[in-house]
């Protein structure tokens, strides 16, 4: 039987590490077969947390806690979702991944929220950003694609790093027809924005949002809108690319101007695209792999960081979607080798 022990910075910071009815070491105990229990310190300061159990399992859980413990002592917020992801890390041996995660805020949003990366996709998808001048995020819903982006272009525009943002989607109706919404052009087109609206709500604050809009520092526009423009120090967007086609795609990527930034983001299973047309997307992945200064940055489920169903959604899809392509593959392989056999 082992043993380990570590002080946490206050009893805030002990109530965040257990959470609400000590839900995280519940979590922590049975992942890894162990028990957790915390006592008065002796530097009436935090709390004496104890692991106790067989010496690789504490060992695993004492990795853990202290991953908590650290966030709890920068005060960030422990949610279900960031317990179970540090689990899988220290799992997985990848303490190494993990200890990556820091204090690395990109910035405070309007409302006092801390802007920073939540797992080591993230983070490499930040530092991507900061070196690439054309960088490509894909990856499942909620890993915080298009969120990370507009943090990235606001802090670019507060650092005067460039002179306006420029986030812009293809309008692509997803089972539903554009023409039949109520209203003029704009009001027809304003729903396929909404979420780099309320990206930006988040991070600016609704009034100073309306401001930069007004002047023109930041720009919300169809992709059709790009046609024919030269973007020079600029941060630019595309999202939800995967409803691209290569034309498009080609016409967005030389709109890159002098001093000027770009960050297409998608998810390369939800293409709204009629059938038979080929996603922009996935073709730029193939024809830019290699070519200087631009990053193709792949998300996985584990970079989910919405509800926790989320991720299971997702591995329910990539499940379903893999047993279809192999029973696919054997009814040809089977059709197949019984027409070669009726041809001898």
């Amino acid at each position: 039987m082992a043993e380990k022990t570590f002080n946490t910075p206050s009893p805030s910071a002990t109530s965040a590490i257990f959470g609400t009815f000590d839900m995280n070491v519940t979590a922590i105990e049975r992942a890894f077969g162990v028990k957790v229990v915390n006592r008065p310190s002796n530097n009436d300061i935090g709390d004496c947390v104890t692991i106790s159990g067989d010496d690789g399992a504490v060992k695993n859980a004492y990795e853990v806690l202290m991953y908590l413990n650290k966030m709890a002592s920068m005060n960030n917020i422990i949610t279900e979702q960031s317990v179970d992801y540090a689990i899988s890390m220290v799992m997985e041996k990848r303490t190494s991944d993990l200890n990556e995660l820091d204090d690395d805020c990109i910035f405070v949003s309007a409302k006092g929220r801390p802007i920073k990366s939540k797992t080591v996709g993230q983070k490499r998808y930040i530092e991507s950003i900061k070196k690439n001048t054309v960088t490509l995020g894909i990856g499942p819903a909620g890993t915080g694609k298009t969120f990370l982006a507009v943090a990235m272009a606001v802090k670019a525009l507060r650092d005067k790093e460039i002179n306006r943002i420029i986030l812009t989607r293809p309008a692509v109706e997803a089972g539903e027809r554009l023409g039949f919404l109520p209203g003029d052009l704009q009001s027809k087109i304003d729903p396929y924005l909404r979420p780099l609206y309320d990206a930006l709500y988040e991070m600016l604050g609704m009034e100073n949002c309306s401001k930069y809009i007004e002047k023109m520092v930041i720009e919300i526009a169809p992709l059709a809108y790009m046609r024919g423009r030269t973007l020079d120090d600029s941060f630019i967007i595309l999202d939800e690319a995967q409803n691209t086609t290569p034309e498009q795609m080609k016409m967005f990527l030389t709109r890159l101007g002098v001093g000027s930034k770009i960050v297409v983001t998608g998810d390369l299973t939800q293409t709204d695209l009629p059938d038979g047309k080929k996603s922009g997307l996935a073709e730029a992945v193939k024809i830019l792999r290699d070519v200087d200064g631009i990053s193709i940055h792949t998300f996985s489920e584990r970079d989910v960081v919405r509800h926790k169903l989320v991720q299971r959604i997702i591995l329910a899809y990539d499940k379903y979607e893999k047993e279809r392509a192999e029973k696919h593959k054997e009814r040809f392989d089977k059709n197949y080798n019984s027409k070669r056999g009726n041809q001898k």
